[in-house]
């Protein structure tokens, strides 16, 4: 039983007519005549009853025709889906997320993404570690990810596309916390709590990075695993931390965000990575919506 019969008989049983239905589908009447007797004997019985004057369906024929609309409407679907696929309009994306770059960036993406691709699940994973993102890039567990810059050259490309400023996070009765800014160079003699080292944390490194761009290195008293808990351990006042701007949005009590001052580069890039060589077309459109919803910072900004 081919397709082609399934069709034929579908015309002729909707026209009534041989010669509508060869028109209908752009094909020889005799040939039609054939498609449609080739089907009957597959089926085993007639479909159709011909005369000089008249074509009609058989009891037959009309239980057929149903299933017919439904087999060829079902490969319409199948055809559209496998269609919207290649042009990257169907399937999933698994998207890399991590900490602050969730709730400032991921919502305005997430939003402009699904106006345009309503059919693909976006299938999210967060890390708090850049570091855990290049690794899941590199061994394919997700496609993309929105991670702290740099990203390591070679199989991964990356382009940024925000610029944080980090800041001072003081406990709420700490001597500096009345101050507008705070010069960085004021906090050598601080107790700091950061993220573990060993995860590979480019927020750590920046961090650890402006405090030695400030003549100093920050003595770490305690590690937590997520920024949360960084906070919260600051507003314990077990030490103080370098945090980027968009944490202030958690509203710990207990604590102040303040701008560093004193000349120091303090900028955190956030960046969008993903494998170089990945073919997919649903990442292509991921990175093409991206670009539009978040541009890169002007040269002089980065």
């Amino acid at each position: 039983m081919e397709l082609r019969h399934l069709r034929a008989f579908a015309a002729v049983a909707e026209e009534l007519h041989f010669g509508r239905a060869a028109l209908r589908l752009h094909a020889a009447q005799p040939a039609l005549s054939q498609q449609i007797k080739h089907l009957e004997q597959d089926v085993g019985t007639l479909l159709l009853e011909r005369t000089t004057r008249q074509v009609r369906l058989t009891a037959a024929g009309v239980v057929f025709l149903e299933h017919v609309h439904r087999v060829l409407a079902e490969v319409d679907r199948a055809r559209e889906s496998v269609l919207a696929t290649e042009r990257g309009a169907r399937g999933e994306i698994r998207v890399g997320v991590t900490g602050a770059i969730t709730w400032r960036l991921l919502p305005r993406m997430a939003r402009a993404y699904r106006q345009r691709y309503p059919l693909v699940r976006l299938d999210l994973h967060p890390a708090v570690f850049s570091g855990t993102q290049v690794s899941s890039l590199l061994d394919g567990r997700i496609d993309v990810g929105f991670l702290r810059a740099p990203v390591p050259d070679g199989p991964l490309a990356s382009r940024v596309i925000l610029n944080e400023p980090l800041m001072a996070v003081l406990p709420l009765d700490h001597p500096l916390a009345g101050a507008d800014a705070v010069d960085l160079a004021d906090l050598s003699g601080e107790p700091f709590v950061t993220y573990p080292s060993r995860h590979g944390s480019a927020l750590r490194d920046a961090a650890v990075h402006a405090c030695f761009s400030a003549g100093f290195t920050p003595r770490v008293v305690q590690e937590a695993p997520d920024t949360h808990t960084v906070v919260a351990l600051v507003g314990a006042a077990v030490g103080v931390t370098l945090m980027p701007a968009s944490a202030e949005r958690l509203q710990l009590e207990g604590v102040v965000f303040r701008p560093i001052a004193g000349g120091v580069d303090v900028r955190v890039p956030i960046a969008l990575a993903w494998r170089r060589e990945d073919p997919s077309p649903v990442l292509a459109g991921f990175l093409a919506t991206a670009e539009e919803v978040l541009p890169s910072p002007p040269p002089g900004d980065r």
